[in-house]
């Protein structure tokens, strides 16, 4: 028994009485028995065949265009011989010793252009001039927070030898130092904002940042100060 949606053979349709094709009508042409995708490029179920491998992530095909990477040196004679090949050719020792000491004459040149002030040499936080202008207020000033620094190194040692009669006023000393940097702090940052307003009064630089930078300049000893002072405390009256 055959099925409504099997295909009907010539046999079949012989046998069930249907008329054969006339033989004197035009050729028609034929359909073909083959399998869809026997001759095409589609498979079974009219899906097209695929490449046969997985599309490469895109590090592995970078990777494939740079070439693979060398294996690891297996000896540390191997290792020494990459770094050499790495390293180009091998300066002799006068080469090495004209090298080093160009380097320590550019370095030292850029050094004492900073101390001086250029400002192709200075920090960013030092370039401006406004920072300059501050610098110049500070160094014109003699103030606490200058006297810290050696005040403290004096106390930390003399509190090792001394009696322990000295040992109990240290602390309290150095607590009222450190009150009077603090409120020294607070009116050196007023004093430098007011100032650097009337003199620069289309400055953007922010009034908290220029009080810190005073204050920081302040705590510093004279002579550790980069760049170097410009101004005395007999200039005072002319900054």
């Amino acid at each position: 028994m055959k099925l409504p949606w099997t295909r009907h053979t010539k046999d079949d349709r012989s046998q069930a009485g249907a008329p054969e094709s006339n033989p004197s009508a035009p050729n028609q042409p034929e359909q073909a028995a083959d399998a869809p995708g026997e001759n095409t490029p589609e498979g079974a179920g009219g899906k097209t065949q695929g490449k046969g491998r997985p599309t490469p992530k895109r590090r592995d095909a970078a990777g494939a265009r740079r070439g693979p990477l060398p294996p690891a040196p297996l000896t540390g004679a191997e290792a020494r011989a990459r770094r050499k090949a790495l390293a180009g050719p091998k300066l002799s020792r006068d080469e090495r010793r004209a090298q080093g000491a160009a380097r320590r004459e550019r370095q030292t040149q850029a050094r004492e252009r900073m101390l001086a002030g250029e400002e192709a040499y200075l920090l960013p936080r030092d370039k401006g001039p406004v920072r300059a202008y501050v610098r110049d207020v500070i160094d014109s000033r003699r103030s606490v927070s200058g006297a810290f620094m050696p005040v403290a190194f004096v106390m930390i040692g003399a509190s090792l030898i001394a009696p322990a009669k000295f040992q109990v006023f240290a602390a309290p000393a150095m607590l009222v130092l450190l009150a009077a940097m603090v409120l020294e702090g607070l009116w050196l940052g007023r004093k430098v904002n007011n100032l650097v307003r009337l003199k620069f009064p289309d400055s953007t630089e922010p009034g908290l940042g220029l009080g810190w930078y005073a204050f920081s300049r302040a705590t510093q000893m004279r002579r550790m100060r980069v760049p170097k002072p410009r101004a005395t405390p007999k200039d005072k009256d002319q900054v």
